[in-house]
């Protein structure tokens, strides 16, 4: 089998497109590389265009056969080539688009599955929104990206409270909000923070050794883009704040994935500026980590956490629960395939009307998930009750969610899975062959 891959933007130029819409869609082809190589040879492509047909048509003349996979959002899925196309996407709403705004056709996606005729997702709920709208026999299968085997790190095991902790932060510029002067952040301000985040940067760099941060207590990280509206971002740090104004033990990391200061640290340091004084470590991590700095990261980490209004799959979420991290996060939209009172701190939520997040008209056609603020601040106040004075069901949690993710999103499940889209590649080819003998 030949396999054809591409995503819409190049694995080479991350750095500069680190949180640019649909950028994750980088990481999930990364994920998805050992799993595609079990199956045939693959060749990434650096986008749409005529060597797609190309290269089929070089494999059919070998008597082999040839499938695109194509890891971005149906709209930016091509259309009209002879190879067979199968898009690979995240979802995570309760209706798929299904109109026309624009003048590209395949701003509906049912326009553009129904041209591919089958289609991967990452999850259930994802799933069950194509077969809703293209029938319940269209072939769609549920396959995560594959991230448990690198992530499961049995050679660092979860720990719910430490002692003490020195944090060491390489490749990244790190803050910690409570130890700089947030008046310069203040809303209206954006000049001076923005002035104040550079030479930041620039005297982190000039240090020799990297920045280092001493910690006592429960940690919590977070991964998100500051810019994608559906992280809900504030409402996890105020719910943080809240929770632990004046608990000094309590300390949360924030992962921002973007590439540059203003669209990265600056909008959270300003809105960080308004809530008052806390004495809750909250610290800021910019940049884009090497996988080592990354797993660092994780090994620091007591409690995953995510406030999110959907999830397509969350692959951090993913990746800390491989890693034998518990959540405190809401069990909807994806995170309903691995997460349980079991193995995370749920919150409670609420479906809420919303559009579409690349619809310009911002018509109401579907529904997005609201996370309780209360709820929220007991969540986080009975996970470091729990890392602190309740080892045992902290060990079984962590326990849980090794054995969650791993029936999830293990290369084992992918292969399984992947084998009957490959089958189904082939049955079609088949079919197509004998038709064309018939002629």
């Amino acid at each position: 089998m030949q396999l054809l891959e591409f995503t819409n933007h190049k694995r080479n130029a991350i750095k500069e497109t680190f949180g640019a819409p649909e950028y994750s869609y980088v990481f999930v082809r990364k994920a998805f590389e050992p799993i595609l190589e079990h199956f045939g040879d693959c060749i990434e492509l650096s986008g749409p265009g005529p060597e797609i047909d190309t290269h089929y048509q070089a494999a059919r003349a070998r008597g082999e056969d040839c499938v695109l996979l194509t890891f971005c959002p149906p709209n930016m899925t091509p259309l009209g080539q002879e190879c067979p196309t199968v898009p690979v996407f995240a979802w995570e709403y309760d209706t798929l688009p299904s109109e026309f705004w624009t003048d590209d056709p395949r701003e509906n996606w049912v326009y553009v599955l129904e041209r591919t005729g089958m289609a991967i997702t990452h999850c259930t709920f994802s799933s069950d929104a194509v077969r809703d709208a293209l029938g319940k026999d269209f072939p769609v299968w549920t396959i995560p990206a594959p991230v448990f085997d690198k992530f499961n790190r049995a050679q660092s095991p979860a720990i719910g409270w430490r002692d003490k902790y020195s944090f060491v932060v390489e490749g990244g510029l790190a803050v910690s909000a409570g130890d700089v002067d947030l008046s310069l952040f203040k809303p209206g301000f954006a000049k001076e923070g923005l002035q104040a985040l550079r030479l930041l940067s620039l005297a982190a760099r000039s240090q020799e050794d990297p920045q280092a941060f001493d910690f006592e207590g429960v940690i919590y990280t977070s991964v998100l883009n500051p810019n994608d509206g559906r992280k809900n971002w504030e409402l996890l740090i105020s719910g943080f704040v809240w929770a632990f104004r004046n608990v000094p033990t309590a300390v949360l990391l924030v992962k921002l994935t973007r590439f540059d200061l203003e669209g990265g640290l600056l909008p959270v340091l300003q809105y960080m500026s308004t809530l008052g004084r806390f004495s809750c470590k909250v610290v800021l991590i910019d940049g884009l980590l090497s996988d080592e700095a990354y797993g660092r990261l994780v090994d620091a980490t007591s409690y995953v956490v995510n406030t999110a209004y959907g999830e397509g799959q969350c692959l951090p979420l993913m990746e800390y629960m491989s890693a034998g991290r518990p959540a405190v996060a809401a069990a909807h939209s994806a995170m309903a395939d691995y997460m349980s009172p079991d193995n995370a701190f749920t919150i409670a939520y609420e479906p809420r009307p919303t559009h579409w997040p690349h619809d310009e008209r911002l018509a109401v056609r579907c529904r997005h998930n609201l996370v309780s603020f209360a709820d929220l601040v007991r969540q986080y106040r009975e996970s470091y009750r729990v890392a602190r004075d309740d080892r045992a069901r902290y060990a079984r949690m962590s326990s849980a969610a090794v054995d969650s993710l791993r029936a999830f999103c293990s290369e084992e499940v992918a292969k399984s899975r992947m084998a009957e889209v490959m089958r189904h590649v082939a049955a079609l080819s088949a079919k197509e062959k004998a038709v064309a003998a018939g002629r």
